[in-house]
């Protein structure tokens, strides 16, 4: 893998010749972010060696390059997913990219499904931890110390420094913010009401298909993660009816300015 990435990085080098400090991933229904970035430059995925390509409706499909006040930014218009038939070292391999392009914070969003009481359809949760019961690993296997330890502390996933950070510009923005912990599963279906339950009965307060093997990847590297959900549905006998991937998306969209928002004063400001 080391020599993918390598080659990876050597040609988006090549097309772009920009050192991003941020790097952004963006999930369902939030990929009007780089609305927001003076973009410099776009790579579609299809174009970019090693790449896999999104294939899940409401992700793009692109790097886009550029800046957001003084500070320069990647986001990446689609992530991939497991669900999808790629292995967990093909969906994390972009977050290896960014590294070695020079990324030092990586912004993680996402849809997910909410059990926390507290929560409403529309919540902004940041994330402060989160539980792994993907059925990959994305360490599994031999493991390549230029990337990282073979062992990996992770205590804090999450940077505890960016939470309050975006925690106080959420306040001076007067935009309303949860805490709470993500668990990852495999999808593509939605949960059971039964499994709901079994993710609230485990301690977490949303659940998603995502972002938690694009954090494991990213503490491997000492990147510096911060993870923030959109709750688009809640996991109770009232809603889970009508939940479908077109309600999830019309309900990110609707918070989408307000994530953006936030996400923009945190790279300005941290």
């Amino acid at each position: 893998m080391w020599e993918e990435v390598q080659e990876t990085v050597s040609y988006i080098k090549s097309k772009t010749n920009f050192v991003p400090e941020y790097g952004v991933i963006l999930g369902s229904g939030l990929g009007s972010f780089t609305d927001d970035i003076q973009i410099e430059f776009t790579l579609p995925y299809n174009e970019i060696p090693n790449f896999p390509v999104s294939t899940v409706q409401g992700h793009k499909g692109a790097m886009v390059f550029g800046t957001i006040g003084d500070k320069k930014v990647v986001a990446m218009q689609g992530r991939f997913h497991f669900y999808e038939g790629y292995s967990m070292k093909q969906v994390t391999f972009p977050v290896r990219v960014m590294k070695y392009l020079g990324v030092q914070k990586l912004i993680v969003s996402n849809a997910s499904g909410g059990v926390n009481p507290n929560y409403v359809v529309g919540t902004i949760v940041i994330l402060k931890d989160h539980i792994n019961m993907m059925p990959e690993h994305p360490l599994n296997g031999k493991n390549d110390e230029r990337f990282g330890p073979r062992f990996v502390n992770m205590s804090s996933p999450f940077s505890k420094n960016m939470i309050a950070k975006a925690k106080e510009l959420a306040f001076g923005l007067d935009i309303k913010v949860q805490d709470g912990i993500y668990l990852g599963l495999q999808g593509p279906t939605f949960e059971t009401l039964a499994e709901y339950k079994m993710v609230k009965i485990l301690g977490a307060d949303c659940v998603g298909m995502s972002t938690v093997p694009e954090v494991i990847v990213a503490r491997h590297m000492n990147l510096e993660t911060f993870g923030i959900s959109v709750i688009t549905d809640m996991g109770n006998e009232e809603s889970i009816e009508d939940v479908n991937h077109e309600e999830v998306l019309k309900a990110a969209q609707k918070a989408e300015p307000q994530v953006r928002n936030l996400i923009k004063s945190l790279i300005q400001n941290y």
